[in-house]
């Protein structure tokens, strides 16, 4: 049976509503257009007294952040479930890293933490606004509600997301922010809130860097997966991440390119883990090449100065030398003032 808070029409493991992955801004009109926030997605419930956020595995994050508990707890508004991300200033940048420690098992931490490096719910949609839900309601109510909720709200750990009905708005946002933005979403005007379902559109950024290929892992086919690097300003080449988007076809002549390139290992900077082939002899987990060769790839996020994620294999770069495979490179956490140029380039 649905867990609810009693005078909430939403229960607290109702899903938020999901995206789909485009690769461009939809045309036409009845869209509206916000910032995909690079965060943690939660649903913000409140009943009286009683406050929770929650992920969108359905996990509760309120312990997790009890400043943003108390500032929902101090609002007017006794009742309300609404959409939004988790996002963290940290000195001039928006961390993701630092949101992440936050997920921490000592209450004594977290609370330390909160109060040293306090988050902020970036809102951006109503599920329920008083006794009403508004699940059914188009997107132009929603907004509407929301934007109404906001104004009476005064709590400087919320802030309302910008919307724009305009696309080229939209699209001047990555340049706003310095290609630091996610991306965009878009979402029908006329549409309902539909839990769970990918009922909305995200545009992310196309993000690319040139690597130096330093070694690899061995898969059921050949090479499982290639290992990058990317120099520091000092120009030692650190381990940022891997790529294995290859065929099976693909993957068994890159066994034979990479075995006139093995060598000692390139890695003068952070490494992967576990030893090189070229340890002592000693039997291995990844095999170093010279780190001659340099791979294009596409990524998404960066966290702790490596790629968040695997990223996706474009083409070799024979044209590029490897000293050339800086972490200039890198797109960089979005800075404050890059934020705050996104929320004055939005509609009022």
């Amino acid at each position: 049976m649905a867990r609810a808070f009693p005078g909430l029409a939403v229960p607290l493991d109702k899903p938020p509503m999901e995206a789909r992955l485009a690769s461009r801004i939809p045309e036409g009109e009845g869209w509206q257009f916000e910032p995909k926030w690079d965060g943690f997605r939660c649903l913000a419930f409140r009943d009286g007294d009683a406050v929770e956020l929650m992920s969108k595995s359905g996990k509760p994050l309120a312990r997790y952040f009890p400043e943003i508990a108390e500032a929902l707890l101090a609002l007017d508004e006794a009742r309300f479930v609404l959409d939004g991300e988790l996002v963290l200033p940290l000195g001039d940048v928006l961390s993701f890293a630092a949101l992440q420690m936050r997920l921490h098992p000592a209450a004594s931490r977290i609370a330390k933490l909160s109060r040293e490096t306090p988050a902020q719910l970036m809102l951006f949609d109503a599920l329920q606004v008083g006794d009403e839900s508004l699940l059914e309601r188009p997107l132009t109510e929603r907004r509407a509600a929301l934007e109404r909720f906001m104004r009476k709200a005064s709590a400087p750990r919320l802030r309302l997301s910008p919307a724009t009905l305009d696309p080229r708005v939209a699209a001047e946002w990555f340049e706003r922010s310095g290609k630091a933005l996610d991306g965009v979403v878009v979402k029908r005007l006329d549409g309902p809130y539909q839990p769970g379902e990918r009922a909305m559109v995200k545009v992310k950024q196309q993000r690319t860097a040139d690597c130096v290929v330093g070694g690899y892992r061995k898969g059921k086919n050949g090479v499982g997966s290639l290992l990058l690097g990317l120099r520091d300003k000092h120009g030692k080449l650190d381990y940022v991440g891997f790529t294995s988007s290859f065929s099976d076809e693909d993957r068994a002549a890159l066994a034979k390119k990479l075995a006139r390139d093995e060598g000692p290992s390139p890695f003068t900077g952070s490494s992967p883990g576990g030893a090189s082939r070229w340890s002592n002899g000693r039997s291995t987990e990844w095999v170093s090449l010279k780190g001659d060769l340099v791979a294009e790839v596409t990524y998404d996020q960066v966290t702790g100065g490596r790629f968040r994620h695997g990223t996706t294999f474009l083409r070799w770069r024979p044209d590029k030398r490897p000293d050339q495979c800086t972490r200039e490179q890198l797109g960089h956490e979005l800075s404050l003032a890059a934020l705050e140029q996104v929320f004055e380039g939005a509609e009022a």
